[in-house]
């Protein structure tokens, strides 16, 4: 156990360093709280004047896309640092290494699927309470970042699977928002188009938060759908890893 311990502690020790040593990376962390200080300083006013020449009100279409934005590009943020640390250990054959550690393949899984899920969730609360779009009660806002959390560890396994390297693993992050634009695009779009929105595993965490917005109670069959399609996701994910 303690020999464990300790070589998570090394992981966890050459992780920071990685990502602190790499541009694109430190930037990446910090792109959710950018993001949400301009919702809350910007957006309002912009949303304000872009709404007088049209003559209707952009804001709650505004607010809707800011919350989702907010509650989903965090955890896929963490994600994807994980997958390209993932994909930079391929390359080192650091994979081998810890074969031969007191550390089981299994536990080396755990502990790089586990860390952006808790990163995600946490940075998710963090970006919507720094927007200032936090209306629902505590255990509401829990609940909904619990939900779009597996994002985090879906993201990783989507790069370290169809990715050969890092550089593939640059262009296949262009495709994770894909699924970032169909829940939005579901509710501008008309049935039976806005269908489509079904199939992106971060339709369910947005339908959640929204609901908690509008003053609804918390949907836990909505919970229920976003942890259960996106562990499905994460086993098939899994095995072609």
């Amino acid at each position: 156990m303690l020999h464990t311990f300790r070589i998570m502690q090394s992981l966890s020790s050459a992780d920071g360093k990685g990502i602190s040593r790499d541009p694109l990376m430190r930037v990446m962390l910090f792109v959710p709280f950018g993001l949400a200080l301009a919702v809350r300083l910007i957006l309002p006013g912009a949303v304000h004047a872009a709404s007088i020449p049209l003559g209707f009100d952009l804001m709650p279409t505004a607010l809707l896309l800011a919350s989702y934005m907010l509650l989903i590009l965090p955890p896929m943020i963490c994600g994807m640092l994980v997958g390209f640390l993932l994909l930079d250990q391929r390359d080192e054959q650091t994979l081998l290494a810890i074969r031969v550690t007191p550390l089981p393949l299994a536990g080396y899984l755990a502990y790089r699927l586990a860390t952006p899920f808790v990163l995600g969730m946490l940075s998710s609360a963090a970006a919507l309470a720094i927007a200032g779009l936090v209306s629902a009660p505590p255990l509401a806002l829990v609940v909904a970042t619990f939900a779009a959390a597996p994002i985090a560890p879906l993201s990783a396994l989507f790069l370290a699977v169809f990715g050969a390297n890092k550089v593939q693993g640059l262009a296949l992050q262009k495709l994770l928002s894909i699924p970032m634009l169909l829940p939005f695009l579901g509710i501008l779009l008309p049935h039976p188009w806005n269908l489509a929105a079904i199939i992106a595993p971060t339709l369910w965490p947005a339908n959640l938060l929204w609901q908690l917005q509008a003053g609804g109670a918390i949907d836990w069959v909505a919970f229920l759908l976003a942890l259960g399609y996106q562990g499905v996701l994460g086993v098939l994910l899994l095995r072609r890893l």
